[in-house]
Parts: C-alpha cells; structure tokens; sequence
C-alpha cells in the first residue's frame, strides 16, 4: 500500500483535499462497490455490466485448481514455450506477469505476439519449436482480427508439424461465455477452454483468466499474485476513509490534477525492472479516460531528461522495488515545483495489488472527469477504415495509394501542405505544436531492439526541442491501447505514421487448416496504418506519414538528425 505521504503535491495539496471530501460527501467509494451506475453517468449500459473486475481476484481463485492442473500437466509433456496470441488487455498483463516474475524452472516459457507485421510473426517460427509450443488465443469478444489471423497462421503451422489429428491439443482459448472463439475451439478441438467473467472490460481483466491463466502456464504463483491483490482490494473497500484507500486517492489525485490543473500528462518513471508495467497503465488509463474531448496522456517509456524539459502538464508516478536505489531525478522535480508520486513494491509479487489499485484508480478518475471509464466509443473507428482498406485490396488487388508530399531519397513524407524536401516538410509539421500538446510515435514497423533504440532517441530530440509529451507505440497494437484517447481526447496530439517495406511475407489462411489465402500479414499490417491515418484524419487530428524504404533504422537516424 502506499500511503500519503510518499507523494509530493505542492500548491495542489489544497485541490486534492477538496476532491477526496467531495468524494466522501457523495459516497463514491460505497457507490462503486455497489455498483451504482450514477457515479459515471445516466445510462448503465456499459457501466453496471462491467464492474466485475471488484471482484476479480477471488472469483478467479475459485478457477485455481483448474488452470494450475492444465499447467501442471502442460509442463510434465514438455512444453517449452507458451505463445500468447492476442492484443490490448488480452497480451499486456500476461506480459507484464512473463517479465516481471519470469518463469520458474522447469515450466515453458511466455512469448506475446500483438504485432501483424510478418517480420513480428516469423521470428517467432523461427524461435520456436512448434512440437513443444503451447499456443493461448486470448480474446474477450471472441472475434478480434488480427487474434484470429493469428490463429489460422499458426494452426496450420502447426498441422505441419505434428499433424491434424493433433494440432488442436495445442490450443488453449481464453474467451467470454458465447463468443466465437467458443465455437472456434470446439471445431478444432482445442485443449481447453477458459470462459471469463463477461461483466469485466478486456482493460481490466489483468486479475481474471485473461492475466492469471498464462502465468501460471509459466510456473508463477498466481496464488500469490492473487493474495496480493486480494489485500489491496480490502484497502480499497468503502471501509477505509478515503484519505487512507490506496487506489481512490490516487484516483483523486491524477483526476484532480487533470481537470482543474490541466496537469493531464501522466509521466511513469518505472526502474527497468517494472519497465513492462508502464505499457498495462497505458492502456488503462488512456483508453478509460480519453473520450468525450477530454483525457489523461499516460506517458511510459519515455527517457528520462532534466526538469527543464517537461512542461507544468506532468504528474510523475515513481515505481520501483524497495531494494532498489530511489532515482535522483525526483528530487529535482519536486525542486521545481512538479507534482510527484513514489511507489515502493516490497517484491515482484505486489504488482497483484498495485493492479488493482490503478483499476480502482481509474474508476475513480472517470467520475472526476465526468466520463464513462468502461466504454470506448471511438476504438472502432480505425477498425472500420482498415476493413474497408481490406475490402478495397481483396476486390482490386492493391491497396488505395497515397500521393507523397516529397520524396527524398529513400524517404517518402505524406503531410499538410507543401515542401520542396523532408526537412521542410517536417519542420512545417513541428511548427503546428501547442503549448500542451503531445506527440505520438506511431511505427508500424517490424519490432526490433534496433528500431525500437532510433525511435526513442527520435522520440527525446522531440522531446527535448518542443517541451512537449511523448509517447512511442508499434502499430496496430496501440490501437488496443492508446488509439482511444488518439481520436477522443481534445486534439493535443501530433501523429507522426512511420511505414515501410517488408522484406518477408506470411500468408493469412482464409480458414484454419486449408491452405487458401487471400490476404497476407503485410497488407493486413499497410491497411491498419492506412485506416489508422484515415481515423485520425476524420476527428481533425495532426498527422503526418513516413515512409521508409530499404534501411529502417538508417532512415530513423535520418530523421533524428534532421530534428537536431
């Protein structure tokens, strides 16, 4: 638990106190528990059905005996390797759970695979061994694209290998009651099947089968992990006040510094040892509350930099083991005036509580921005452009083509306006920043340490020069994630598209277990980008495309420079 005075608020002290005594007076905590859906709004559709997560980890220790079984004997065949394969809450808590705690020995290993870039997908053929791989298709409505594209790939990747009459026993579904992915794994008689609570929203399914299923593929104990969780929940119970519940004052303290401090950049600074923690909060937190043109930027991943840099719009949270050396940086924030939380973990294991904290704290953030944190009304939006881009290249064959504002040598800039080469072009685009604004990395690029090194050293120069947010996402996965808040906030972000070539292809099966495919995982990955752009163009948003042809990492490089 953290208590109060781990933090550092300042002049904002006094605007903390006025929500948390605003939040007794209207009984929030009691109401939440309860279940009332007026403390988010008029309409309980989307509301009292998906309250569920409260209760998350004792309705999932109910399953335990179950799952450990399966894992139990998943282990004694064998199996080295466990391959997620889904997106948004179905893949970020499992791997925050497969980094942070790591597997035990003896038991496989997790993978997560949310990435429709063939590169993404073919490393993880080459990687693995396909005889000794579990795979888990993990998808809460049961019909999510690119989770089924993947399952098709694999499925028959695996037929290959050890045969049709074999193949489903190695697939495990994680799916809510009714879903296609129910029938799905009846037809091809799937190892086992993990039905969810269906009145938990895919974000904040981290303690339900969603998360606790693949870790204890791994050998983790999830009992504990549950146990943790469990006491963070009766700190958050209406019986403490609400000074002392862990999750509704950091609830009242990012929402509160949010809307009456415009403080709405929520700058996570996590030793790298919970560095995979940031990406869970990042879709928590941006997808609950970006909508409705307002919402909290989480900020994960970002390098750290001198006070000088960042704006009066952060709030910093500090994240690290209580064995671990407290980071200098903080004292220089609190120096200049930055509003900054501490979190001490005593082990690995807390991480069980401190998710269900930030839940409770999210919750609590949609009521003090007056929105519904358990919707997400503008998600589809992209969603809908790339099915049209599909169905456009699957009747043509081609996808739509793009005119570039400049081409300059192995670089192709699609922007606003005009200019005569991509310096230009991006200087004009840099010029259109705000004070308050962000800017958005989005790469839909094939995953890689080399990649992901250019973009953040990309990502500071951005940075450090505009005095503004940033944040870095491969695509499409934070379309799962952030690409809420993308198309719902108020319009304080800049989008900067990065696609390029692939040197590879996968084919997507038209249906598991046949050969047929009319569509492969490189064009499937191009009409995401297409449809993301198209989105983002459709709300007003800012963006600006590259295309990067031949040497990736060279071209970021590139760009690096030209920000210099």
């Amino acid at each position: 638990m953290m208590p109060r005075d781990t933090a550092f608020l300042g002049k904002y002290e006094d605007a903390v106190a006025s929500a948390l005594s605003e939040m007794r007076d209207v009984r929030i905590v009691e109401r939440m528990w309860e279940g009332d859906h007026t403390v988010w709004g008029p309409d309980p559709d989307e509301i009292t059905n998906r309250l569920g997560w409260l209760r998350s980890p004792e309705e999932t220790e109910k399953a335990l005996p179950e799952i450990l079984g399966l894992a139990e004997a998943v282990r004694e065949e064998g199996i080295q390797h466990v391959l997620l394969l889904g997106m948004g809450g179905s893949s970020l808590a499992p791997e925050v759970f497969g980094f942070a705690l790591e597997s035990r020995e003896g038991y496989p290993i997790l993978a997560v695979l949310d990435s429709t870039d063939p590169e993404a997908v073919l490393r993880h053929v080459d990687n693995l061994d396909l005889s000794r791989t579990l795979f888990i298709v993990s998808t809460k409505s049961g019909g999510t694209v690119e989770t089924f594209s993947f399952f098709k790939y694999f499925y028959n990747r695996v037929v290959e290998v050890v045969g049709e009459d074999l193949a489903g026993s190695r697939f495990v579904a994680i799916t809510d009651p009714g879903s296609g992915l129910v029938d799905t794994a009846e037809k091809y008689d799937f190892r086992a099947t993990f039905l969810n609570d269906p009145n938990i929203g895919g974000r904040y399914s981290a303690l339900s089968h969603f998360g606790i299923v693949p870790a204890a593929f791994t050998g983790v104990d999830v009992s504990r992990l549950l146990d943790s969780a469990r006491s963070m929940a009766r700190e958050c119970e209406p019986g403490n006040e609400v000074e002392n519940n862990p999750g509704a004052w950091l609830g009242a303290v990012i929402g509160e510094l949010a809307r009456s401090q415009r403080r709405d950049k929520l700058t996570l600074l996590a030793s790298p040892s919970l560095s995979v923690f940031g990406p869970w909060v990042e879709q928590l937190v941006a997808e609950s509350t970006g909508k409705e043109g307002v919402g909290i930027l989480p900020v994960a991943g970002e390098p750290e930099g001198s006070p000088e840099v960042y704006g009066s719009d952060r709030l910093f949270v500090s994240m690290r083991l209580s064995e671990e050396e407290p980071d200098g940086l903080l004292e220089k924030l609190r120096e200049e005036g930055h509003p900054v939380i501490e979190v001490q973990l005593e082990n690995a294991y807390d991480l069980g509580g401190e998710m269900f904290r930030w839940e409770v704290a999210t919750a609590i953030v949609g009521w003090r921005l007056g929105i519904n944190p358990f919707d997400q009304p503008n998600v589809e939006s992209a969603k809908i452009q790339a099915r049209n881009m599909v169905a456009e290249y699957q009747k043509k064959g081609e996808l739509p083509e793009l005119e570039p504002t400049v081409v300059d040598g192995d670089m192709s800039i699609y922007s606003p306006g005009s200019a005569a080469s991509a310096d230009e072009a991006l200087e004009g685009f840099l010029s259109l920043t705000r004070p308050g604004d962000y800017v958005a990395l989005q790469a839909y690029l094939p995953p890689s340490e080399e990649t992901t090194t250019a973009l953040q050293r990309l990502r500071v120069r951005l940075r450090d020069r505009l005095k503004v947010a940033t944040t870095l996402g491969y695509g499409p996965r934070f379309l799962h994630s952030t690409g809420q808040l993308h198309k719902g906030d108020g319009g304080n972000g800049l989008f900067v598209q990065f696609t390029a070539g692939h040197t590879r292809e996968a084919p997507i099966p038209d249906e598991a277990g046949r050969p047929d495919s009319s569509l492969d995982f490189g064009v499937l990955e191009a009409a995401q980008a297409l449809g993301d752009r198209q989105a983002l163009l459709d709300a007003n948003r800012r963006v600006i495309r590259v295309y990067l042809d031949g040497d990736v990492t060279g071209g970021l490089e590139g760009l690096v420079e030209i920000v210099s």
